[in-house]
């Protein structure tokens, strides 16, 4: 064996016992999706962070199963934030955690770089897992300014639902 196959054996090791260890608990479980009301409320508050700031953004739910509940496309947003807003979200909801986690390890490079390649997986801050009652119902992705804006725009809304 060489010593490249050797470091990136190491390396993936290495992830995959970070990924154990850290997920011990494992992540939340899915549970019956967002309803619509639901999806109303959170819709609300990240519109209303949104336009307090007078971001011009694209906002996305979706229901536990990935499935589209609502895009609301701001005056002024780019259209091709109704697709990245949409990927966010289904990321948040596939893989039950942030984006900001694979925006993170992705900037880490080296053997991270491989999940740029993970279907589904968007590695853009700004899509979130909407939880209710300990379980995930749904997620909201936001694009249209930076990742951090987008975030903030998303959390207002996941807020607005408690």
């Amino acid at each position: 064996m060489t010593k490249q196959r050797l470091l990136s054996l190491a390396i993936g090791a290495a992830l995959v016992l970070t990924a154990a260890t850290a997920g011990a608990q494992g992540p939340p479980a899915y549970g019956p999706g967002i309803t619509l009301d639901q999806a109303r409320k959170v819709m609300a508050g990240a519109e209303a962070e949104a336009k307090k700031n007078n971001w011009p953004v694209v906002i996305t739910i979706l229901d536990s199963g990935g499935n589209l509940v609502m895009t609301h496309r701001l005056d002024g947003a780019q259209f091709g934030s109704v697709e990245v807003a949409r990927e966010k979200a289904y990321s948040a909801v596939a893989f039950r955690r942030p984006t900001k986690v694979f925006e993170d390890l992705v900037a880490q490079g080296g053997a991270n770089m491989r999940l740029l390649r993970l279907s589904g997986a968007s590695p853009l801050d700004g899509g979130l897992p909407i939880m209710i009652d300990g379980k995930i119902a749904g997620g909201i992705g936001v694009s249209g300014v930076t990742g951090a804006q987008d975030a903030q725009i998303g959390r207002a809304g996941v807020d607005a639902l408690k």
